[in-house]
């Protein structure tokens, strides 16, 4: 899974991608920062069965803190968008670009208002963020369209003359953009589109990319600087429709992990609180920063937001939940005896035989059977697995 991270210059994309990853990523206040797109790991939160199982898990492809597993995810913060980048303005043609292969994205946005649309700073709350939430839709359906019209009319007669399956006509000219058939269906019948393709003009694949867009690119608010926001604006933004949106401080975030790295503070990512391990060891500067964190980021919203967005990123606009496969149904191990050794995000929904061509089209293939290891109960191919399932996969030999 790879979340993109975006939004117009200088809102503080990465200094959410710096707080979520502790990847570095160059950091100004001026516009156009980020040049190249910065890549970097963050982590989901869970519960790890292990607590269930009552034995210490030994994870593989992911970690395990104090009984909470921590889900690898992949982030990619990208260069910030201008209004008609879609046409080549700022870094615009390099920003879609490099969405291609995101499969959700986290808008970040100045919900202080302090920045206009260029990315330039301003007076705080002379900007309406609600603007930035418009235009970055409208960037990225012109630039949908902009790749299904090249050729567009040919096609479309030809497919009308052959009878080609306008779905799969469709899904060839977004190939490299994580678009499956499945978002297509789904756009075609929310645009409400003319029976004949022939007559799918300029208006109607508008609508049919703004419907891809929403299908195929899910996108939720970051409201990054919530501290010197203004709580009306705050009110609103988090009821802007179709979206979900996460009151956050990015900067906050980043200089909690810093301090927790740096063996200052007991801080994990997500958490209500943070507790100083030695005041003698806070010099007046960083008491006064810890201060200002604790009264008007913590106090006020109970949490930076930042790991609270890529979690709701995760576990609600893409319905992800955790799987754990194992070998031995009774001791949860591999081969190797290793406790609950990986984790795999599934789509809610899928079945016994999805997770096993998600872990390899061989086990697909071979499928037999599964067993549920928390109940010991055998499974056929069609089982829904359900958040936290531990699950055996048995095979033809």
């Amino acid at each position: 899974m790879l979340i993109g991270i975006v939004g117009k210059p200088n809102v503080g994309k990465s200094t959410f991608f710096s707080a979520a990853t502790l990847a570095p990523a160059e950091i100004a206040d001026y516009p156009f920062t980020t040049i190249k797109p910065n890549k970097g790991v963050a982590f989901l939160r869970t519960r790890c069965p292990h607590l269930d199982l009552g034995h210490q898990c030994n994870p593989r492809n992911s970690a395990c803190e104090n009984g909470v597993r921590l889900v690898p995810v992949e982030m990619l913060d990208v260069a910030g968008l201008v209004p008609d980048a879609w046409q080549g303005k700022g870094l615009g043609n390099q920003f879609l670009d490099d969405l291609r292969q995101a499969d959700a994205l986290i808008h970040v946005v100045d919900a202080s208002g302090a920045t206009n649309s260029e990315g330039v700073p301003v007076p705080a709350h002379s900007h309406d963020p609600m603007i930035d939430v418009k235009f970055l839709e409208s960037e990225i359906d012109h630039w949908i369209k902009g790749i299904l019209e090249k050729g567009w009319d040919k096609s479309a007669r030809q497919a009308h003359l052959e009878g080609e399956k306008i779905v799969e006509l469709i899904h060839t000219k977004l190939t490299g953009l994580s678009v499956s058939t499945g978002h297509i269906h789904a756009a075609i019948r929310e645009a409400a589109l003319p029976e004949s393709i022939v007559n799918w003009k300029d208006a109607e694949l508008m609508r049919l990319s703004s419907a891809i867009r929403k299908h195929s690119k899910p996108m939720m608010l970051c409201l990054n600087k919530s501290d010197i926001a203004d709580d009306a604006t705050l009110q609103r933004m988090s009821k802007v429709d179709g979206y979900l949106s996460v009151p956050t401080c990015a900067q906050s975030e980043l200089a909690l992990r810093r301090a927790a790295k740096s063996g200052l503070l007991d801080y994990l990512p997500g958490d209500k609180e943070f507790k100083i391990k030695d005041p003698t060891k806070v010099n007046p500067a960083q008491k006064k920063g810890l201060d200002y964190i604790q009264m008007h980021v913590i106090g006020k919203f109970h949490a930076t937001g930042v790991q609270q967005c890529l979690e709701n990123a995760a576990y609600n606009m893409l319905d992800l939940i955790p799987i754990y496969p194992v070998e031995d149904e009774h001791r949860w191990t591999d081969k190797q005896g290793n406790i609950l050794p990986d984790t795999h995000l599934v789509k809610r929904g899928a079945t016994a035989r999805d997770l096993a061509y998600k872990i390899h089209t061989d086990l697909g293939d071979n499928f037999i059977r599964a067993i549920n290891c928390r109940t010991q109960r055998i499974v056929g191919h069609d089982y829904v697995l359900q958040p936290s399932d531990v699950v055996t996969i048995i095979t033809k030999k």
